[in-house]
């Protein structure tokens, strides 16, 4: 990891301008954290080490002056370098869902392009025969870095990591990096309503897209989730809404920022790839760093870390909270959300109208609501959607009732905070099903709740020992009280380790009683066992609905 080269700063005028907006809108805290740019950032904006260090020697000299020149010629320079792809050398590492999408879309568009992928050709033969009328030249098995030889752009699936030795030679021969997201907001005639966050993007993504439907737009629901947006591009009209979820794997080489940019939480989550928080929240701030006076930042007002990134962004700030009357945006007020805009105050539904469970939702609901408001949405459209959206395939998905049982699939959590939310969901007893593979993250608030919560914990797969460890320690130490709200679970009753997902529903069957909740959240990724997470959620409902009655 490259050390840090310097903070991004902002004139005194900005800062001010927003740390009045954040006052306006109730924040009495102190000086929020400001993440800063790495040096691994800062080079894969293009230029090499040698203009990493030309760019940190130009702030010294003006420092105001310097970051604003430096991030425009940044984004001058890769635009011009990206969008004219006619006759361009283009290299794409990885040929998963994105560089599908990605190949066709650029050999449509005039460039020459070479496809690589770690994976032979065996495992490849379902997207390669996809590409089969393409004039592509592939090159699989690995990445070697003679494939940099004349190449103009090098594209970025979101598996490659930054620190990947092909990527790490692009970037020290000054090759600029790209991906399909960022190839795609340089083109899009739309409106983009950008949706990141630790946790929530697709559950607001799929709200936010319904709530634009329902309003009578031509709209376009793609990103991280879906169908890359890329393919679709062409077809996109000036008129239409386009909702894209972008993770901070696609953020974190990003030179534009949407239209309007939403921050829903930055907990910590897949450090494995970023290493640390803070280069995570770098990445994140991507999505707000590049919008102009005409943007609008949607933030969450809960979260400090998310709420801190007003000071880095010259948008128009724009929050949604489920405790704080904000001055602008959604909140929640008397069981009641409403939306304040421009001065006007609307009543949007009442909370108990929610079809889906846990305070978490409910603010993903307000994020939706706040997105949509200053998209042109009518209150009504967004009163409509919440009315009829039930959610989201493995996202605390209601599976089946089995002798008085309740079962949940929120296969989707694969980090602690996540399985943390979604034991709050619940007042009834849980069995939890916890495990996966760990991404190098705190657990200690995770073990807090389920001994708290739960009522059994079933750990599973390659954490699962060490789930089970961290739990029984929390247990030991510092045994808990019931939680607020009162659940019935009480305290952690038991612990069983097994080796996989099957072994853990059999476990639960033997432990289950009529009023528990079986809620597989596991707090881990799926790769130790499955593909990603669908998968695994797919597997655990048909283990599920083969119970006998």
């Amino acid at each position: 990891m490259w050390p840090h080269a310097r903070c991004l700063l902002r004139s005194p005028q900005h800062v001010e301008r927003k740390r009045q907006a954040l006052g306006a809108a109730g924040w009495r805290g102190g000086d929020p954290p400001r993440p800063r740019y790495s040096a691994r950032l800062l080079l894969a904006r293009g230029g090499g080490r040698a203009g990493c260090r030309s760019q940190v020697a130009g702030c010294g000299r003006s420092i105001e002056r310097g970051v604003r020149a430096l991030e425009s010629e940044l984004r001058t320079s890769n635009l011009e370098s990206r969008t004219a792809l006619t006759g361009k050398r283009v290299v794409i590492l990885g040929l998963a869902r994105q560089g599908v999408a990605l190949a066709r879309f650029l050999v449509q568009a005039g460039a020459e392009v070479t496809v690589s992928d770690l994976q032979d050709e065996s495992v490849l033969a379902d997207r390669l025969a996809e590409l089969a009328d393409l004039p592509i030249r592939y090159v699989l098995g690995g990445h070697p870095k003679s494939l940099l030889k004349g190449t103009d752009l090098v594209c970025l699936s979101g598996g490659v990591p930054l620190d990947a030795p092909i990527v790490v030679e692009a970037l020290r021969l000054g090759i600029p990096l790209s991906n399909d997201a960022l190839l795609f907001l340089e083109r899009c005639p739309a409106p983009v309503l950008g949706i990141t966050g630790s946790a929530g993007k697709t559950t607001t993504t799929a709200l936010v897209g319904d709530m634009c439907r329902a309003a009578g737009f031509t709209t376009w629901v793609g990103g991280n989730i879906g169908n890359p947006l890329i393919a679709d591009l062409n077809r996109i009209g000036s008129e239409d809404r386009v909702v894209m979820e972008l993770s901070s794997f696609q953020l974190e080489i990003m030179t534009v920022s949407p239209h309007i940019a939403a921050v829903l939480n930055i907990t910590p989550n897949h450090l494995d790839r970023h290493k640390t928080m803070e280069n995570y929240i770098a990445a994140k701030r991507a999505i707000v760093a590049y919008q102009g006076p005409q943007d609008y930042a949607i933030l969450s007002f809960d979260d400090a870390r998310a709420r801190a990134l007003a000071l880095e962004t010259q948008a128009r700030l724009v929050f949604f909270s489920g405790g704080a009357e904000v001055d602008e945006g959604a909140y929640k007020t008397d069981g009641e959300l409403a939306l304040r805009l421009g001065g006007t105050n609307t009543l949007i539904c009442r909370a108990a109208e929610i079809r889906l469970r846990g305070h978490h939702n409910l603010l993903n609901v307000l994020a939706a609501c706040a997105i949509c408001g200053v998209a042109g949405v009518p209150v009504e459209a967004m009163r409509e959607a919440i009315h009829s959206f039930t959610g989201v395939e493995h996202r605390l998905e209601w599976v089946r009732e089995w002798r008085g049982v309740q079962w949940y699939d929120d296969s989707i959590a694969t980090a602690p905070e996540r399985v943390v939310a979604a034991l709050r969901s619940f007042k009834e007893p849980i069995i939890l099903l916890a495990g996966g593979r760990d991404k190098d993250l705190p657990w200690g608030d995770f073990a807090a709740e389920a001994v708290a919560r739960a009522r059994c914990l079933i750990a599973f797969g390659e954490a699962g020992r060490m789930i089970a460890q961290v739990v029984e320690e929390r247990q030991v130490a510092a045994p808990l009280s019931p939680p607020r709200g009162g659940t019935r679970g009480g305290r952690l009753e038991g612990i069983t380790q097994v080796q996989t997902l099957a072994e853990a529903v059999e476990a639960a069957v033997r432990v289950a009683r009529p009023g528990d909740v079986v809620l597989l959240s596991p707090g881990g990724t799926s790769f130790d066992a499955f593909r990603d997470f669908a998968e695994r959620g797919d597997r655990f409902k048909e283990l599920v609905w083969a119970l006998k009655e």
